[in-house]
């Protein structure tokens, strides 16, 4: 092409054709985040399957019948396909299993499929998978000899598995204005129902491997059997629409239909967002194993500047969050990343050692693994007297959810205790501004001196 300016030529670089990797000389190359390198066999072999059409959870398994499902699994599935369909809701009442396991995409005219055993087998019919294994394990690693194993259908058996998680309350400060902690869950439970679904859909069954589901202190980590497919979690956060390629398209969308999953592409964006929303760290997808896809939950906050500033900042994008979030565990970023907090005057310090900048209120309020100040017992007490003037009396109990977020997180429970008993006794005993109105001292009931 001839311009006046020059003379310029255009290349046009045709798609790569269906099933078949595209070398150049000699070597195969793929995209991982922001970095050119060697494409990795999975992504060789999920190339090379695009022609084959090979999708093992809809093949039919001769031998099995529909005496080989689990009754209160069809039932569960009704129920859930009805929540999902409900404008189906009065038709679903009406159609016998096989017109409903047809019309629900988990069997084929009538026949039995892999995804049929998996998510509605009895616990005995699950050798049809056979080499693959259709297991969910749950350990907790901080304990000794806790552990369990979960077998089909899947539809219930997720369900039991998730409830092995200790997911018991946690408090902590966002507010300066409120003297009340904000009270959450470790773990949001929709989002540890998402992410262990995910590994039943994304599961690689060729590899007869277990799911596994294990738990730490204030960590759960979940693990499938098959490289992540996506090029990175950032680009299905950004495009938040369904993938080219599925493992395995015909579970992953009976899954769907049955409610157990979101619709196909957009769960990951929503376990994010409601990590966000929760103002807790972002999750970690680890995908550097070729073989196995792990993602991590944190079940505690890390660095109180970031809470303080998702508080503050609610509108924030999901990429920003992600980026501050990698600063607070310390994992490397982008340049792109960089500039955009920095811009934003969220860090400071080095490209290598970023800090976030936080609000020093807030640092004071509520110590999180690091060096800081605690809050003065003078402070405390004010608090404590504020409670009671606002409630009117409160007890042994109501006084330790108040003052536990301000102590720090590194002192032992009874340690904690302790120091609010000797901060109370001394309000009551030598202060005289507070008494004890209960016939208890075991169970005390505190109210302000007249």
């Amino acid at each position: 092409m001839q311009k006046s300016e020059g003379r310029v030529i255009l290349f046009q670089i045709p798609a790569a054709p269906q099933g078949i990797p595209v070398a150049f000389e000699g070597f195969y190359y793929g995209r991982a985040n922001e970095s050119l390198v060697a494409l990795n066999i999975e992504k060789i072999e999920r190339i090379r399957n695009q022609v084959i059409g090979k999708d093992w959870s809809k093949n039919i398994v001769p031998e099995a019948t529909f005496d080989d499902l689990d009754g209160e699994a069809i039932l569960k599935a009704r129920e859930q396909f009805k929540l999902k369909h409900p404008t189906l809701k009065e038709e679903v009442d009406v159609w016998d299993d096989v017109t409903f396991l047809n019309k629900a995409k988990v069997t084929i005219n009538g026949k039995i499929t892999n995804t049929a055993i998996l998510l509605l087998g009895k616990d005995e019919s699950n050798h049809f998978v056979s080499p693959a294994i259709a297991q969910i394990t749950w350990v907790l690693k901080d304990a000794p000899g806790g552990y369990e194993h979960f077998y089909t259908p899947f539809i219930l058996t997720v369900e039991k598995a998730l409830e092995c998680i200790r997911n018991t309350r946690y408090s902590f400060m966002v507010d300066d204005n409120s003297l009340f902690p904000k009270e959450v869950t470790h773990y949001d439970k929709w989002v540890i129902r998402e992410l262990l679904q995910n590994c039943v859909a994304h599961q690689d069954y060729s590899k007869s491997c277990r799911i596994l589901v294990l738990e730490y202190n204030n960590k759960l980590i979940f693990q499938n059997a098959g490289g992540f497919i996506p090029d990175s979690v950032e680009e299905v956060i950004r495009h938040n629409s369904p993938q080219d390629y599925y493992r395995n398209p015909f579970l992953a969308q009976a899954m769907v239909n049955l409610n157990m999953i979101e619709t196909v592409g957009s769960g990951i964006k929503k376990i994010f967002t409601i990590q966000k929303e929760r103002l807790f760290p972002m999750p970690d997808y680890d995908i550097s194993d070729e073989s196995h896809t792990k993602v991590i939950l944190c079940g505690k906050l890390i660095d109180v500047n970031y809470t303080d500033i998702l508080y503050k900042h609610p509108e924030l994008p999901l990429e920003n969050v992600i980026a501050l979030d990698k600063v607070q565990k310390k994992q490397p970023l982008s340049e792109t990343e960089t500039v955009r907090l920095r811009k934003l005057k969220f860090v400071k310090g080095r490209a290598t050692s970023l800090q976030i900048v936080g609000n020093t209120e807030s640092v004071n309020r509520v110590k999180s693994g690091s060096n800081v100040k605690t809050v003065p017992n003078k402070e405390l007490k004010q608090k404590i007297l504020e409670l009671l003037k606002q409630q009117g009396s409160a007890t042994r109990v109501d006084i330790e959810k108040l003052i536990m977020p301000y102590l720090p997180t590194e002192l032992p429970i009874e340690n904690k205790r302790k120091k609010i008993s000797n901060i109370v006794s001394e309000l009551s005993f030598k202060e005289r501004q507070i008494v004890n109105t209960s016939s208890s001292t075991k169970n005390p009931v505190w109210k302000l001196v007249d």
